[in-house]
């Protein structure tokens, strides 16, 4: 009999152990409390429920009290339907959820895309310059920009600068007869020193800040100097006798290596970003691209040097070039008057990539620093400067306001503005690659922990 008692005593205490960890883990299921609707609940059948509705069916249904007739029975359900007193709960813990309303409108298929913000390009010059005397003449360069925002012209056989944060002009130098026009101007890297070549084979160096003739090269060419740029400290000429010349200006035997490939005026000279490859072109109708390490010594024979390319599917004077700033190994050319072509090339392979007819003469070419976008400049016989969207090469805008063909064209330090000489003896500035975004001004600091709240004083 112990044994039994024993036993059930152990089966007890199991099953509500049991009980307990089933409770246990429910509870770790779900922690959160039940919080009764108050405004979802009927306190009235709730009060009825709890103070003897219930204990009166539940007595009715345990004594089958005779009294209660078939028919009272039916009239107690019917009361009980009408009055909602067949509910067994009490509490309410959510509102009943909202029927579902056929929406009126049907969802979009995709969300529209942003407008893109287009960027306005005047149509007019932002300002025009008055530039007398200057030489129409296609092969040479007579405009440079600076940069420290100074912009250098050659006008017959004056050099002039215009500082365009002032807006004041000096009259740098007024060569002698004998010396000629001005051919070419180039500017320094440090935006101090002008290179000018002259008609009759000299290059001078000048400090434009001191207004000061630093040197003149005499030696190398033997005709005019019309092409001119810098490579650091080497000054980097191109003559009519169809020579280029690699001078270092900081030492007296300033020749330190030649080109020969041309065999006629280099009227093209631009130097890749890198200060590794030279690009040239001449009145040859032939455009080369150059090593630095292949120039040959001042002493050497007269023989063509080795090139890395030479391109001759232009069929005019090559003067326009320049070099991609996005794409390091892409150069642009552009053709004289019987070639019209704007002509892209890969630098490392020696393919061209396209090819497009411009209409008319291209004088210069001008990437844009800020977009995927090419300027150049024309002559005849509508003077204008186009804007091309690369690789497409659509056509974004034209520029109108020459009255006779562009001559040079020169870019801003920031890379937005565009000047262009030409034939008119006019000198415009277009804002043609947009404009510089304009910084927000920074909130002056403050001392207090909480500047941003009001208070009342």
């Amino acid at each position: 009999m112990d044994a039994e008692k024993k036993d059930d005593h152990l089966r007890f205490r199991t099953t509500k152990n049991e009980a307990i960890q089933r409770k246990r883990s429910r509870c770790d299921e779900n922690l959160d409390r039940y919080i009764p609707n108050r405004s979802a609940m009927d306190f009235d059948f709730a009060h009825y429920m709890l103070n003897g509705g219930k204990v009166t069916r539940e007595t009715d249904s345990s004594t089958n009290s005779p009294c209660c007739s078939p028919s009272k029975k039916a009239y107690r359900k019917h009361l009980a339907d009408i009055f909602n007193m067949n509910r067994t709960r009490i509490l309410a813990f959510s509102n009943k959820p909202p029927s579902s309303v056929e929406k009126s409108f049907e969802e979009p298929a995709f969300l529209p895309k942003k407008p893109v913000k287009r960027r306005r390009i005047p149509q007019v010059a932002e300002r025009t310059l008055d530039a007398p005397d200057i030489t129409d003449d296609y092969y040479l360069n007579l405009l440079d920009w600076s940069t420290s925002n100074v912009i250098a012209v050659g006008l017959g056989n004056s050099i002039y600068l215009w500082d365009v944060d002032t807006g004041s002009a000096i009259h740098l130098v007024e060569n002698e007869e004998d010396l000629g026009p001005v051919t070419s101007v180039s500017w320094a890297p440090d935006g101090k020193h002008l290179a000018v070549g002259l008609n009759n084979s000299q290059i001078q160096i000048w400090d434009s800040e001191s207004s000061r003739l630093v040197r003149i090269l005499r030696e190398g060419h033997r005709a005019r100097v019309c092409s001119l740029d810098w490579n650091n400290y080497v000054l980097t000429t191109g003559g009519m006798d169809s020579m280029i010349i690699n001078n270092d200006v900081r030492i007296r035997s300033h020749i330190i290596g030649t080109y020969r490939g041309h065999t006629q005026e280099v009227c093209g000279l631009k130097w890749s970003s890198s200060g590794q490859q030279l690009a040239s072109g001449g009145n040859d109708n032939l455009l080369h691209i150059w090593s630095i390490s292949m120039a040959s010594p001042s002493s050497s024979s007269g023989s063509r040097n080795p090139w890395i390319h030479r391109f001759e599917d232009h069929t005019a004077a090559v003067k326009a070039l320049a070099w991609c700033p996005f794409q390091s190994n892409l150069l642009a050319s552009g053709g004289g008057m019987g070639d019209h072509c704007i002509k892209f090339w890969n630098f490392n392979t020696g393919a061209c990539l396209n090819s497009v007819n411009a209409g008319s003469q291209v004088t210069c070419l001008l990437w844009n620093r800020h977009e995927r976008e090419i300027l150049s400049s024309h002559g005849m016989n509508d003077n204008q400067l186009t804007l091309w969207k690369y690789p497409s090469m659509t056509r974004i805008a034209e520029l109108q306001g020459h009255t006779s063909r562009v001559l040079s064209m020169a870019q801003s330090p920031d890379g937005y503005t565009v000047a262009s000489a030409a034939a008119d003896e006019t000198l415009r500035f277009w804002n043609v690659f947009g404009s510089p975004e304009v910084a927000k001004p920074k909130r002056e600091a403050t001392t207090e922990p909480f500047p941003d709240i009001a208070r009342i004083r």
